[in-house]
């Protein structure tokens, strides 16, 4: 890609993070995509380029948004903590001081850090969820409040994959005094204050024109970029790893949408521009004040993961990560930032996160999916970012 098909900038410092995402087109067959850093509270890097319709040849264009999939757990994971920062629960409370119905088939004992750190056992529902109970608040409350967990709640960690973001919307609407959903409370609370174009519920009146293609993966490509046992989960149906994404099609568009409207899935459905997360990330990640986030709060996020008793193996994942308050933490397997980070990737490649040491908001979305646990082309983002400012993470030989 020539260097004028790339719009944005990237301020004096942060070249390297520029010539990046060139090269991401040039060698790592980038499709579309967008890249924004914030350093300090500034704006350093707010790049994006390349075509946002493969089929059309539509440019990527400054406003253009996507689905970012498991990457908006890392906003639903703000919201929750604007939620706890507002006194509306504590994390190590239980859920069913907050949600009677939900301490039924063995889950009263369930704190809230334990359910938004994945170690519920709530990784799958036994019901079939469609459009209309997830449209339905109070059908999809019943539906989630009579799963029996898959194990002992606090033994293990397996990843909620679509199943979080339902949970915490509901312990959100129980607890907020106007009984918003995770989508509304974003939308008012954080999206709407900070002129984020980021949407948990897209609204009907987004055209088309500004949504990203997906170019989705090969699957048999996929199987080869990922280790050798969740390429094996991945083949099989009844494995945990595909039973925990059940549901992740929903967010998919039809006939005369890109992606579904006035729809909320909140650990998968999010659509939005890396410079709306970027800034959301960065306000977190030097203190909250835009927001009147609480130190006890920030304090809370920044803070090491409480592993559940047998680690942090993730039963789904079949590999050692640690998850916090709706967020995924830096561990020994992908030191992605400094220990008090806290973010989200998703899959395909989206990723953002927040980190207060460094106090950079960072996001990198794409619309060609990539098929990695760590995506090359974010890799070469994150690492340039981090030379550029004279820091050592991540930490990548």
């Amino acid at each position: 890609m020539e260097m004028n098909a790339v719009g944005g900038f990237a301020k004096s410092g942060f070249e390297a993070v520029r010539e990046a995402f060139i090269e991401n087109f040039q060698r790592r067959k980038e499709l579309g995509a967008a890249c924004c850093i914030y350093y300090r509270g500034e704006n350093v890097v707010d790049l994006w380029g390349g075509i946002r319709n493969k089929s059309t040849g539509e440019p990527w264009e400054e406003d253009t948004m996507v689905l970012v999939f498991s990457a908006t757990k890392g906003m639903a994971g703000l919201a929750m903590a604007l939620a706890h920062s507002r006194g509306l629960f504590e994390y190590d409370e239980r859920v069913s001081r907050y949600w009677p119905e939900f301490g039924q088939q063995g889950k009263g004992e369930i704190t809230v850090r334990q359910l938004l750190s994945h170690q519920a056992g709530l990784f799958v529902l036994d019901e079939r969820l469609d459009r209309s109970i997830v449209a339905d608040p109070d059908r999809l409350a019943a539906v989630l409040a009579r799963q029996k967990p898959a194990w002992e709640p606090g033994t293990r960690q397996a990843y909620h994959g679509i199943t979080l973001g339902f949970y915490e919307s509901e312990l959100l609407r129980r607890v907020d005094p106007g009984h918003r959903t995770l989508g509304q409370f974003f939308q008012e609370e954080i999206a709407d204050p900070l002129g984020l174009d980021f949407y948990i519920r897209l609204p009907g009146e987004i055209p088309n024109s500004r949504l990203a293609i997906l170019d989705r993966f090969n699957l048999a490509t996929a199987l080869f970029s990922l280790p050798t046992s969740l390429a094996l989960s991945a083949m099989n149906p009844r494995s945990n790893f595909r039973r925990c994404l059940l549901g992740s099609e929903l967010p998919e568009g039809d006939k005369e949408h890109v992606y579904a409207r006035n729809l909320e899935v909140p650990a998968g459905g999010g659509v939005g521009t890396a410079r709306a997360m970027a800034q959301a990330y960065s306000v977190f990640a030097t203190g909250g004040n835009g927001l009147g986030l609480r130190e006890e709060t920030l304090q809370q996020l920044i803070a090491p993961a409480v592993p559940p008793v047998r680690g942090f193996r993730d039963a789904c994942l079949k590999v050692e990560v640690p998850f916090s308050l709706g967020f995924s933490k830096p561990g020994p397997k992908n030191a992605f930032a400094h220990p008090s980070s806290f973010g989200a990737p998703g899959t395909g490649g989206s990723f953002g996160f927040a980190d207060p040491h460094a106090q950079i908001g960072y996001a990198y979305v794409p619309n060609r999916m990539g098929a990695y646990l760590e995506d090359p082309r974010e890799v070469a983002l994150r690492t340039a970012m981090y030379h550029s400012i004279g820091e050592p993470y991540p930490n990548h030989a």
